[in-house]
């Protein structure tokens, strides 16, 4: 397919730009198989480049022979298009609306995209099992990477490397893949090199009404434990919705079979629960007309706050296990491919100083979110605009930056990475010129030829040039655990995020500048104080050496 077959009417002139708080500009559309953008022969006025891959839903409006589009984006961006005549006004709109929903994966940009900058590191190779194993390898010899997924035969959903106990041979994981939902058999997330406890994450047994076990599978979950000790399943399910699975299949650990395990349930929601409430809070935050009363009873009822909390809830619990009853845990919901990866990561960052610095955090992604499976090209399709929803869109991944920032707000000298991190992750998880977050895992992601075909993220992310607009100028590593608060109070809502298109968010960049200029002029001034302090230090020295006999 050519693009040129969608693009019925490529550039119009004289189209007015609208955006909330900003002056109207005038200038020229074009459209592209990739972009829309609008250019002004004003001076000083910046070029509207979007890509077609961001836009969530467009409206559109006659008056006379003048249309108006309302571009609404995935990054919950309103923009408004005056296009004069009404003719191209339907072209450009039926254009978009084609461009924008292109079903074939390899026809998105990431596949067209060549990069401006010289490619320094290949993020594709940057944070790979082998070397993510060595980390924790030199203080532990219990664990071993397995191949037995090489071909994805064993599980679709994980990677080809898994780490396993070094106990379990590859044809007992084989067994273990057929009694656990989707073939996610446990594999270690995360080993704590404090007191050698560790994070597993699977899919939910499938016991059914029967009541079905498995040895092999308690054999394996029962070699992370050590002598004498218990261990904690963390089900992410509430008890009552675990009981329902039975009928469809699934269902969880039985005490009778898993004695040393306590099963703890910490209810998660998920899939189109989500996607309301994010659609209830955008729809909130987009509305001027709101008073006080109003404006806070439709946060509240949106309930994103809520799935906040429970979700904060959830990963403090694992950690708490970890570091202080040390006692390994296993992790799972249904799948294991959504609210358990919230938690692993959430808990992974509270326990681990790595996964709160740059590279660390990327590596998390990498291993935690994409080798894990997490389904990004289902879950992002779609954002809080589009009319047409499905079932698998939900912002999972929004929300486990959300609990993120959360803990980034109480914590702001623990990280090493800023809010902006966080932001530009959000965008190239819905829209994106690289190829990190295409597909639903790395299967897919192996069939489509992404490391050949695509640019990863990683490879633009870690220029030095890129990442001082991601760095946090107020860090200072912080080795120890850190606890979050999760009481009401302390959870505020995220305005980087869901207010930055508001004239307010434009104020807040200015103060964090303003901020990080005193911050640095700070610095400036306390070398310039050290400085002296030695000179003064070497005088006095000297004057004492002059004065002795």
């Amino acid at each position: 397919m050519e693009f040129a077959e969608l693009i019925k009417t490529p550039r119009v002139d004289n189209v007015v730009l609208h955006r909330p708080f900003y002056p109207a500009v005038e200038g020229t559309l074009c459209l592209t198989g990739h972009h829309l953008i609008l250019s002004s022969r004003q001076d000083n006025t910046e070029e509207l480049w979007l890509l077609h891959s961001n836009i969530d839903a467009i409206d559109k409006r006659f008056v006379g022979s003048l249309g108006t589009i309302i571009i609404k984006c995935k990054d919950f961006r309103i923009i408004q298009l005056d296009i004069p005549g009404m003719e191209e006004c339907l072209n450009i709109a039926s254009s978009i609306e084609a461009l924008s929903t292109l079903d074939s994966i390899t026809l998105m940009y990431p596949f067209f995209y060549r990069p401006m900058f010289e490619v320094i590191e290949d993020g594709w190779h940057s944070f790979l099992p082998e070397q993510e194993f060595e980390l924790y390898s030199s203080a532990t010899s219990e664990w071993r990477l397995s191949y037995v997924n090489k071909d994805f035969a064993v599980c679709a959903s994980y990677p080809p490397i898994v780490t396993v106990p070094k106990s379990i041979d590859d044809e007992a994981l084989r067994k273990v893949a057929t009694f656990r939902h989707g073939g996610r058999f446990p594999v270690l997330s995360y080993y704590h090199k404090k007191n050698g406890m560790v994070i597993m994450r699977s899919g939910q047994p499938l016991t059914g009404t029967n009541g079905r076990r498995c040895k092999e599978d308690e054999k394996l979950i029962n070699a992370t434990l050590r002598a004498g000790k218990r261990g904690y399943i963390i089900d992410t399910r509430s008890l009552n919705v675990a009981q329902q699975a039975r009928a469809k299949g699934g269902g969880f650990e039985q005490e009778a079979h898993y004695p040393q395990w306590r099963r703890i349930h910490k209810s998660i929601e998920r899939y189109h629960i989500l996607q309301e409430s994010l659609i209830k809070l955008v729809e909130a935050c987009n509305d001027q007309t709101h008073n006080m009363d109003r404006w806070l009873s439709k946060l509240e009822a949106s309930n994103w706050l809520t799935h906040i909390k429970e979700i904060l809830t959830a990963a403090c619990l694992a950690a708490q296990c970890i570091d202080r009853e040390g006692a390994s845990i296993l992790i799972h919901g249904t799948e294991g491919t959504d609210s358990t990866l919230q938690v692993t990561s959430l808990a992974q960052i509270i326990l681990e100083p790595r996964s709160r610095t740059i590279r660390g955090f990327e590596a998390l992604i990498e291993r935690e979110w994409l080798q894990a499976g997490h389904p990004f090209q289902q879950r992002c399709a779609q954002s809080a605009y589009c009319n047409t929803k499905q079932k698998w869109e939900a912002p999972v991944f929004l929300l486990f930056l959300d609990c993120v920032w959360q803990i980034l707000r109480q914590f702001p000298c623990s990280f090493e990475f800023n809010e902006n991190f966080l932001i530009m992750l959000f965008e190239h998880a819905y829209a994106s010129q690289f190829g990190t977050f295409l597909g639903n895992n790395e299967s897919e992601r192996c069939k489509l030829k992404l490391q050949q075909k695509t640019m990863s993220l990683w490879s633009w992310v870690n220029q030095p040039g890129e990442l001082s607009q991601f760095t946090n100028p107020l860090f200072e590593a912080n080795n120890l655990v850190i606890w979050p608060s999760v009481a009401p109070q302390s959870l505020p809502l995220w305005e980087g995020i869901f207010l930055r298109w508001n004239r307010s968010s434009k104020y807040l960049d200015e103060a964090y500048e303003e901020m990080v200029n005193i911050i640095e002029y700070n610095k400036e001034l306390q070398a310039k104080v050290n400085i002296l302090r030695r000179q003064l230090a070497e005088l006095e020295t000297e004057d004492g050496m002059q004065e002795s006999p």
